[in-house]
């Protein structure tokens, strides 16, 4: 935990206590004593520190001066084909630490229908995991993460709204323009499953304007792929 990321219902005037899992973690992982100073921010807010004023079994209070902005925002929005459960935590997690603030979480044709019953998809469990990538980098500021069952009319009707002014691309095996590098407008990246996107997804894709590009020789994880092309690109 590099940040404590705190509610705004739980500051009064300038001061917080912290309580439950959060403070058992902060107990363990950081060991604070009173008169350090720790890094925090507002959820959705700003940031700065917080100095200890009191550890007790009430819980930990911090005297907060919040004054600086989250870091910018990636400019990427991240069309995902649904992962496997267990990867999802960590793609959610990973894209919050890197910036990625819009999420669609897509089904395409090879995306298991069981994948959809999963915990993991429900709203507590994946503010959890983009809270967790936040306070690993230092942000505060929640992604929005949709979720869109049905393929063909997410791509028809909404996604060239959501393309509007971006680079789309892509990622695909079977690309034959390498991913760009340097590219200095926003991005709208789309990210098959296992296996990549069937031949009628590509297609469907690039009617609207996606470029499918390749990765290299490398078949890549979801988990592994997304950081690999946002290194590229920017």
């Amino acid at each position: 935990m590099n940040l404590i990321i705190l509610d705004p219902k739980d500051i009064h005037e300038g001061k917080v206590l912290i309580t439950g899992q959060k403070l058992e973690h902060i107990l363990s992982h950081i060991k604070p004593v009173t008169g350090d100073t720790l890094k925090a921010g507002i959820l959705n807010g700003s940031i700065g520190e917080g100095i200890v004023t009191e550890i007790s079994d009430s819980g930990l209070a911090l005297a907060l001066d919040l004054q600086n902005p989250p870091p910018s925002p990636l400019p990427l929005k991240l069309i995902l084909a649904m992962p496997r459960p267990k990867v999802l935590n960590r793609v959610i997690q990973h894209a919050a630490s890197m910036g990625i603030k819009e999420i669609f979480i897509i089904k395409t044709w090879r995306v298991e229908k069981s994948y959809w019953e999963t915990p993991m998809l429900e709203e507590e469990n994946l503010r959890k995991q983009m809270i967790t990538g936040l306070e690993q980098s230092r942000d505060t500021i929640l992604p929005v993460i949709q979720i869109r069952k049905r393929f063909k009319p997410f791509v028809e009707d909404e996604l060239p709204e959501i393309i509007k002014g971006a680079l789309a691309l892509a990622a695909h095996p079977a690309g034959k323009i390498e991913c760009p590098r340097g590219v200095t407008s926003p991005v709208t990246l789309a990210i098959g499953p296992e296996g990549g996107f069937i031949p009628y997804e590509i297609e469907a894709l690039q009617k609207i304007g996606f470029e499918t590009v390749s990765l290299g020789e490398r078949i890549l994880r979801v988990e592994t792929a997304i950081p690999f092309i946002i290194g590229r690109l920017f």
